[in-house]
Protein backbone atom coordinates (compact mmCIF):
# COMPACT_ATOMS: atom_id res chain seq x y z
CA UNK A 1 0.00 0.00 0.00
CA UNK A 2 2.89 2.35 0.87
CA UNK A 3 4.45 1.78 -2.53
CA UNK A 4 1.29 3.02 -4.25
CA UNK A 5 0.23 5.80 -1.87
CA UNK A 6 3.57 7.60 -1.55
CA UNK A 7 4.14 8.22 -5.31
CA UNK A 8 0.50 9.24 -5.72
CA UNK A 9 0.70 11.82 -2.92
CA UNK A 10 4.04 13.08 -4.21
CA UNK A 11 2.63 13.49 -7.70
CA UNK A 12 -0.44 15.27 -6.29
CA UNK A 13 1.77 17.69 -4.36
CA UNK A 14 4.08 18.37 -7.34
CA UNK A 15 1.19 18.94 -9.75
CA UNK A 16 -0.60 21.17 -7.23
CA UNK A 17 2.48 23.36 -6.93
CA UNK A 18 3.01 23.48 -10.70
CA UNK A 19 -0.60 24.08 -11.75
CA UNK A 20 -1.81 25.94 -8.68
CA UNK A 21 1.14 28.22 -7.96
CA UNK A 22 3.87 28.32 -10.61
CA UNK A 23 1.66 28.36 -13.73
CA UNK A 24 -0.70 31.14 -12.50
CA UNK A 25 2.27 33.27 -11.42
CA UNK A 26 3.97 32.86 -14.82
CA UNK A 27 0.77 33.67 -16.74
CA UNK A 28 0.08 36.69 -14.52
CA UNK A 29 3.66 37.94 -14.97
CA UNK A 30 3.56 37.55 -18.75
CA UNK A 31 0.18 39.31 -18.90
CA UNK A 32 1.43 42.20 -16.75
CA UNK A 33 4.41 42.70 -19.07
CA UNK A 34 2.73 42.10 -22.44
CA UNK A 35 -0.79 43.47 -21.79
CA UNK A 36 -0.75 45.60 -18.62
CA UNK A 37 -4.02 47.51 -19.26
CA UNK A 38 -6.00 44.37 -20.06
CA UNK A 39 -4.41 42.37 -17.24
CA UNK A 40 -5.56 45.02 -14.78
CA UNK A 41 -9.18 45.10 -15.91
CA UNK A 42 -9.16 47.60 -18.83
CA UNK A 43 -9.82 50.40 -16.37
CA UNK A 44 -10.74 53.92 -17.47
CA UNK A 45 -9.27 56.77 -15.46
CA UNK A 46 -9.87 60.50 -15.84
CA UNK A 47 -7.69 62.98 -13.97
CA UNK A 48 -6.33 60.15 -11.84
CA UNK A 49 -9.81 59.07 -10.77
CA UNK A 50 -11.15 55.61 -11.54
CA UNK A 51 -14.28 55.94 -13.70
CA UNK A 52 -14.99 52.31 -14.58
CA UNK A 53 -13.95 49.43 -16.79
CA UNK A 54 -14.36 48.91 -20.51
CA UNK A 55 -15.39 45.34 -19.73
CA UNK A 56 -18.22 45.75 -17.21
CA UNK A 57 -21.40 47.72 -17.84
CA UNK A 58 -22.63 50.45 -15.54
CA UNK A 59 -26.13 51.67 -14.81
CA UNK A 60 -27.09 54.99 -16.38
CA UNK A 61 -30.59 56.38 -15.86
CA UNK A 62 -30.29 60.15 -16.37
CA UNK A 63 -31.86 61.32 -19.64
CA UNK A 64 -28.64 63.03 -20.81
CA UNK A 65 -26.81 59.70 -20.90
CA UNK A 66 -27.08 56.64 -23.09
CA UNK A 67 -28.53 53.77 -21.11
CA UNK A 68 -26.79 50.43 -20.88
CA UNK A 69 -28.20 47.04 -21.53
CA UNK A 70 -30.19 45.82 -18.50
CA UNK A 71 -28.37 43.68 -15.97
CA UNK A 72 -29.72 40.51 -14.40
CA UNK A 73 -27.19 40.41 -11.57
CA UNK A 74 -28.20 40.83 -7.97
CA UNK A 75 -28.34 42.23 -5.37
CA UNK A 76 -27.36 45.28 -7.48
CA UNK A 77 -27.01 45.67 -11.27
CA UNK A 78 -23.65 45.05 -12.94
CA UNK A 79 -22.34 43.16 -9.93
CA UNK A 80 -19.20 41.41 -11.18
CA UNK A 81 -19.36 38.93 -8.32
CA UNK A 82 -22.81 37.74 -9.38
CA UNK A 83 -22.27 37.47 -13.11
CA UNK A 84 -24.94 35.46 -14.85
CA UNK A 85 -28.19 35.73 -16.69
CA UNK A 86 -31.62 35.44 -15.22
CA UNK A 87 -32.12 31.99 -16.76
CA UNK A 88 -35.74 32.92 -17.46
CA UNK A 89 -37.17 31.43 -20.63
CA UNK A 90 -38.99 33.53 -23.24
CA UNK A 91 -42.42 32.50 -21.94
CA UNK A 92 -41.63 33.03 -18.27
CA UNK A 93 -44.07 35.55 -16.77
CA UNK A 94 -41.29 37.24 -14.75
CA UNK A 95 -39.23 37.88 -17.90
CA UNK A 96 -42.28 39.12 -19.79
CA UNK A 97 -43.12 41.51 -16.94
CA UNK A 98 -39.52 42.77 -16.76
CA UNK A 99 -39.41 43.41 -20.51
CA UNK A 100 -42.76 45.22 -20.41
CA UNK A 101 -41.53 47.41 -17.53
CA UNK A 102 -38.34 48.25 -19.45
CA UNK A 103 -40.35 49.12 -22.56
CA UNK A 104 -42.60 51.36 -20.47
CA UNK A 105 -39.56 53.11 -18.94
CA UNK A 106 -38.03 53.72 -22.37
CA UNK A 107 -41.32 55.07 -23.74
CA UNK A 108 -41.80 57.30 -20.67
CA UNK A 109 -38.27 58.71 -21.02
CA UNK A 110 -38.82 59.57 -24.69
CA UNK A 111 -42.59 59.66 -25.39
CA UNK A 112 -42.19 61.03 -28.92
CA UNK A 113 -39.97 58.17 -30.04
CA UNK A 114 -42.16 55.63 -31.78
CA UNK A 115 -39.32 53.66 -33.36
CA UNK A 116 -39.13 49.96 -32.55
CA UNK A 117 -37.11 49.39 -29.38
CA UNK A 118 -33.98 47.29 -29.99
CA UNK A 119 -34.08 44.04 -28.06
CA UNK A 120 -30.79 44.69 -26.25
CA UNK A 121 -32.37 47.65 -24.42
CA UNK A 122 -34.99 45.42 -22.80
CA UNK A 123 -33.17 42.10 -22.25
CA UNK A 124 -30.10 41.32 -20.18
CA UNK A 125 -27.06 39.63 -21.65
CA UNK A 126 -25.95 36.15 -20.61
CA UNK A 127 -23.44 37.57 -18.14
CA UNK A 128 -25.57 40.50 -16.99
CA UNK A 129 -22.45 42.68 -17.28
CA UNK A 130 -22.40 43.65 -20.96
CA UNK A 131 -20.73 47.07 -21.41
CA UNK A 132 -21.83 47.42 -25.04
CA UNK A 133 -25.09 48.10 -26.83
CA UNK A 134 -25.90 47.69 -30.49
CA UNK A 135 -25.71 50.67 -32.81
CA UNK A 136 -29.48 50.40 -33.20
CA UNK A 137 -29.87 50.80 -29.42
CA UNK A 138 -27.57 53.84 -29.44
CA UNK A 139 -29.36 55.47 -32.39
CA UNK A 140 -32.72 54.77 -30.70
CA UNK A 141 -31.60 56.88 -27.72
CA UNK A 142 -29.97 59.68 -29.75
CA UNK A 143 -33.02 61.99 -29.74
CA UNK A 144 -33.52 61.83 -25.98
CA UNK A 145 -29.84 62.42 -25.27
CA UNK A 146 -29.66 65.30 -27.77
CA UNK A 147 -32.67 67.07 -26.24
CA UNK A 148 -31.41 66.59 -22.68
CA UNK A 149 -27.98 68.02 -23.57
CA UNK A 150 -29.15 70.78 -25.91
CA UNK A 151 -27.35 69.21 -28.88
CA UNK A 152 -28.60 68.45 -32.35
CA UNK A 153 -29.51 64.87 -33.15
CA UNK A 154 -26.96 64.92 -35.97
CA UNK A 155 -24.19 65.81 -33.47
CA UNK A 156 -25.14 62.90 -31.25
CA UNK A 157 -25.45 60.52 -34.20
CA UNK A 158 -21.99 61.60 -35.40
CA UNK A 159 -20.59 60.87 -31.95
CA UNK A 160 -22.17 57.41 -32.06
CA UNK A 161 -20.66 56.74 -35.48
CA UNK A 162 -17.24 57.94 -34.28
CA UNK A 163 -17.25 55.52 -31.31
CA UNK A 164 -18.76 52.50 -33.08
CA UNK A 165 -16.69 49.33 -33.23
CA UNK A 166 -17.09 46.54 -35.73
CA UNK A 167 -17.20 42.86 -34.91
CA UNK A 168 -14.14 41.08 -33.57
CA UNK A 169 -11.49 40.75 -36.27
CA UNK A 170 -13.83 42.79 -38.45
CA UNK A 171 -16.24 39.91 -39.05
CA UNK A 172 -17.33 38.25 -35.81
CA UNK A 173 -20.41 39.75 -34.18
CA UNK A 174 -22.43 42.84 -34.88
CA UNK A 175 -21.17 46.42 -34.68
CA UNK A 176 -21.50 47.80 -31.16
CA UNK A 177 -20.59 50.70 -28.92
CA UNK A 178 -19.25 50.88 -25.38
CA UNK A 179 -21.78 52.85 -23.32
CA UNK A 180 -19.33 54.18 -20.74
CA UNK A 181 -16.90 55.43 -23.37
CA UNK A 182 -19.76 57.03 -25.33
CA UNK A 183 -21.07 58.80 -22.23
CA UNK A 184 -17.59 60.03 -21.34
CA UNK A 185 -17.25 61.41 -24.87
CA UNK A 186 -20.59 63.20 -24.39
CA UNK A 187 -19.35 64.70 -21.14
CA UNK A 188 -16.20 65.90 -22.90
CA UNK A 189 -18.29 67.88 -25.42
CA UNK A 190 -18.75 71.47 -24.33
Amino acid sequence: MKTILRPALTLLLVLTVITGVIYPLVVTGVAQVAFPAQANGSLIRRDGKLIGSRLIGQPFSAPQYFWSRPSATSPQPYNGLASGGSNLGPTNPALIAAVKARIAALRAADPGNRAPIPVDLVTASGSGLDPDISLAAAYYQAGRVARARGLSVSQVRALIAAHARGGELGVLGDPRINVLELNLALDAMK
